[in-house]
């Protein structure tokens, strides 16, 4: 048995779709805190009686937890072996709340050679997060620099016995 070590620039081809294998429920605790360690004073965050006075009803989720929650869900699958470069074209088509459990899939949109760095590649993909009834919650495209498996910085690794 070998562990999991992701993908490495060679993996990736334009079109190919990866469904991400987890799920993540948001807690009230993960919300309040994201919020307030990052200190975004919006109180719809983490005041339930001021939300509750919104056109929501209830507390949104912070939206760079969503972002940031999305893009760990796809770390095993696109940036183990990676560097991110970036986000772009990040949208909301709807809000987040405490409660919800997110998913994730990605597109490979591009995949280039790096032009500096002989030994990673470029690969762009376009992420959707969803909730557990299949609504879409965020779409962003992200930009991440791939290690070429002969580059890897990552040792061998030695295969379990038995």
């Amino acid at each position: 048995m070998t562990a999991h070590v992701g993908r490495f620039f060679e993996d990736f081809q334009v079109g190919q779709v990866i469904e991400h294998p987890w799920g993540r429920t948001v807690t009230q605790a993960d919300n309040v805190w994201f919020s307030l360690l990052t200190l975004a004073t919006n109180p719809i965050h983490f005041d339930a009686r001021y939300a509750a006075r919104t056109e929501f009803g209830r507390p949104l989720v912070n939206s760079c937890f969503t972002l940031a929650l999305v893009t760990g869900l796809s770390v095993q699958d696109l940036s183990q072996n990676a560097v991110n470069l970036g986000w772009d074209q990040v949208r909301l088509p709807h809000p987040v709340f405490e409660g919800d459990t997110l998913y994730a899939r990605s597109e490979v949109v591009e995949v280039r050679e790096s032009r500096s760095r002989p030994g990673m590649g470029i690969v762009r993909v376009k992420t959707t997060g969803y909730n557990q009834d299949g609504v879409v919650v965020i779409e962003f495209y992200r930009t991440i620099l791939v290690y070429k498996r002969e580059a890897s910085p990552r040792p061998a690794l030695v295969p379990s016995p038995g």
